[in-house]
């Protein structure tokens, strides 16, 4: 999986990684029990502190999609519920959505895009 931190983002770079290994499970590109660089690792490949790739495992870890395996180092693991994701999926979209409404984002465009991503996923 190739990592895309965006320097002059104005997003964190703990989350921008983060996104983007929450992006490469969705995408199949990482799978449950696949394990992840050392953190060190990553920070020498990507060009970032390892303090903030720590950080990203332990937002990950926290989420439910990884553990720490004492021989493995951190692997993937989906151990995240389904109502706790809609729950957090819910608080996410109510601003989101404001923003679009905010916008004159109607509901069938929002309907378009929603469905996009999920497909985009492999989304039935």
């Amino acid at each position: 999986m190739i990592i895309e931190i965006d320097f002059n983002s104005g997003e964190a770079l703990y989350l921008q990684l983060r996104n983007q290994i929450i992006l490469g499970i969705a995408t199949e590109q990482i799978q449950e029990g696949d394990a992840l660089p050392s953190v060190r690792q990553l920070a020498d490949d990507i060009g970032i502190n390892m303090h903030t790739v720590n950080k990203a495992y332990t937002v990950l870890k926290q989420e439910g999609f990884l553990k720490v395996d004492r021989r493995k180092g951190a692997v993937i693991a989906l151990d995240i519920d389904k109502l706790r994701c809609l729950e957090e999926m819910n608080d996410e979209l109510r601003v989101i959505l404001a923003k679009g409404i905010c916008k004159g984002i109607s509901r069938e465009e929002v309907y378009r895009v929603v469905d996009e991503v999920y497909r985009e996923f492999g989304g039935a």
